[in-house]
């Protein structure tokens, strides 16, 4: 294993990851793409070992702090760890993320659990090298009847891989179905975004039903209809917009899962052009769920995504009757959560509304956020009386 001294370590030996280029002493042009590496800092004293990538802007990813060997014992301690976890702070161990990257100290790695489905990404040039060893401990420890590989990340295309998806174990003849408290949704790994579900709004979606016990409202973005579902069972009348067809159609089918078809309605636009057309005809609902994808994913675009955000939120906001709700969410990393209010309390501001906060959320406990890594940090939920 070769050896490699950092320039700087303050940031390292406060607990986080990821270490740059400018970091290092030397260049890693030499090392081997992918290949485990031993770091110390500038007096020779070890830090820990991870992986290596020349070619990434994250040139190394710490995988431990310990002089221990990477093999097969040591992904399964950390596997197992991370399911005890799981199984000390979630009330659903049957559908949840397995491992979330950095914040279960194996970075470059998601594991989602559907049931007795597993779907894994390997989003580094490090992991995948190891994949075939990961897959093996996921087998031995899980026994999933069927294992997905989710490797359509655009991430990857940056470490220098191939984009792919497919079935490595089983068949997906059945398609998954999970229960999120009452309600049961319709899972196809292969075909729905990210892994195929949103797991990391699932404790939000719950707590909205607390609010929300009636009346008429929108879900917007609603990709599988996951929040309109759980309000649709809490007894409201739920319109799901999405300008995806493939979405819509799979929104439908979990609203006939669930017998919910007479509580919505389904249509396809985009939402900007929906909310403005609502705007301009005074209409007003109950309630609003607005969950975007991210509007930004460069710290380059974070201006431009402010004001897509602002907009939004604004319309939305027009739209609600006095004492309504807004359930809004962000998921872009570069948008923290003091930005986030930011822009609701200026979206609030040209929409004429002055909301209370009623609860601020963050990502469900399956996506642990390491507070020595920021990034692990990133979807933000606000919920507002209007």
């Amino acid at each position: 294993m070769e050896k490699i001294i950092l320039r700087r370590t303050s940031r390292i030996l406060s607990g986080h990851l990821w270490i740059f280029s400018n970091e290092l002493m030397s260049s890693p042009k030499n090392y081997q793409p992918g290949s485990l590496v031993r770091v110390y800092d500038n007096k020779n004293i070890f830090i820990g070992i991870g992986y290596i990538n020349p070619h990434s802007l994250i040139t190394i990813r710490l995988l431990t702090r310990k002089m221990e060997d990477i093999n097969h014992n040591f992904f399964r301690k950390h596997i197992i760890n991370a399911i005890n976890y799981r199984k000390r702070f979630l009330l659903d161990t049957n559908s949840f993320r397995v491992i979330y990257s950095e914040g279960d100290f194996l970075p470059g790695l998601i594991v989602d659990k559907y049931g007795e489905c597993l779907v894994m990404q390997f989003l580094t040039l490090g992991m995948e090298m190891m994949k075939d060893m990961i897959i093996d401990v996921m087998n031995e420890i899980l026994s999933p009847s069927v294992i997905v590989l989710r490797n359509d990340s655009q991430g990857r295309v940056l470490e220098g891989l191939p984009l792919e998806k497919k079935i490595i174990k089983g068949s997906l003849d059945s398609i998954p179905i999970i229960n999120e408290g009452e309600i049961l949704i319709e899972i196809n790994p292969l075909l729905g975004q990210k892994t195929g579900f949103f797991l990391d709004q699932r404790e939000n979606r719950l707590a909205l039903r607390n609010y929300i016990k009636g009346g008429e409202g929108l879900d917007l973005f609603c990709y599988s209809g996951a929040w309109g579902l759980q309000l649709a069972q809490n007894g409201a009348f739920v319109t799901c917009v999405d300008e995806s067809e493939v979405a819509l159609s799979n929104a439908k089918r979990n609203f006939q899962l669930n017998g919910l078809e007479d509580r919505c309605d389904f249509v396809k636009d985009d939402v900007f052009k929906f909310l403005k057309k609502e705007v301009e005809s005074g209409s007003l609902y109950d309630f609003i769920v607005l969950d975007p994808p991210a509007f930004v994913k460069r710290r380059a675009k974070v201006k431009e995504a402010v004001k897509g955000y602002r907009e939004i939120n604004a319309m939305a906001m027009r739209l609600i009757k006095r004492g309504g709700i807004l359930a809004t969410s962000s998921c872009s990393y570069h948008v923290e959560k003091t930005m986030f209010l930011d822009i609701l309390r200026d979206s609030a501001k040209d929409a004429e509304r002055n909301p209370r906060l009623i609860e601020y959320r963050s990502q469900s406990r399956d996506h642990p956020i390491l507070l020595s890594v920021p990034e692990t940090e990133y979807l933000k939920c606000a919920f507002l009386e209007l």
